[in-house]
């Protein structure tokens, strides 16, 4: 039965077995992180706020996600464990956990504002990720939970960061009347990009370390 138990099982694990899963995530929130930074930082008319450069930076950069990875896969992780398809199922239960997140964060907001405390409610959005890290990587690995954790508590740290020393942050004073999602949510996706990335490498070197690519055979 635990053998049974471990093969259905095998599509979850393999899914980010290489961490290339994490790795994409973490590139990419840093990725939006760096450029929402050089648009706050930058003057009106920097190329930085030009519609050219914004079609090819993030095409550039969804075309290096896309096929990157699946480059990778086609060469380490497939000849090394194998191609595994997956079974397409329902997400309702999904949804509904997701609506449930979304009203606990709304009570907790609602609690903030009534109490006055001095919080930055965009940091608060990012508190999502954790629940969502948790079901799509931390089931792999034991330790992916403490890389949950630690994606909620930056998020609540940043949402106590003072708006003055966000604004300080981007260097922009313009930014102060919705600095407290431009300035949080900059943070929050650098701080998510960092952590996706470490446990995605993490993850990486584990998979090369306990897998061997397959013996050729003499001629």
């Amino acid at each position: 039965m635990e053998q049974i138990d471990n093969m259905l099982a095998r599509p979850k694990r393999y899914a980010n077995i290489d961490g290339l899963g994490e790795l994409t995530a973490g590139i990419m929130c840093l990725g939006f992180a760096f450029f929402q930074w050089e648009q706050i930082r930058s003057p009106a008319g920097a190329v930085w706020h030009s519609m050219y450069l914004f079609a090819i930076y993030f095409g550039a950069l969804i075309a290096a996600l896309h096929y990157g990875p699946r480059a990778i896969k086609s060469r380490i992780t497939y000849p090394r464990t194998g191609f595994v398809e997956y079974r397409k199922r329902g997400r309702l239960w999904l949804s509904v956990a997701s609506g449930a997140l979304a009203a606990a964060v709304s009570v907790l907001i609602w609690i903030a504002v009534r109490h006055h405390w001095d919080m930055q409610m965009g940091a608060l959005i990012f508190l999502g990720i954790a629940p969502a890290y948790a079901y799509r990587f931390a089931k792999t690995a034991r330790w992916k939970w403490a890389v949950a954790a630690a994606i909620a508590v930056s998020s609540l740290a940043i949402a106590f960061i003072s708006p003055d020393s966000l604004v300080d942050l981007t260097g922009d004073a313009r930014l102060k009347p919705f600095v407290r999602f431009a300035g949080s949510e900059m943070l929050n996706l650098a701080a998510v990009g960092v952590l996706t990335l470490i446990s995605g490498a993490i993850s990486l070197w584990l998979y090369l370390r306990h897998t061997q690519p397959p013996v050729q055979e003499a001629q």
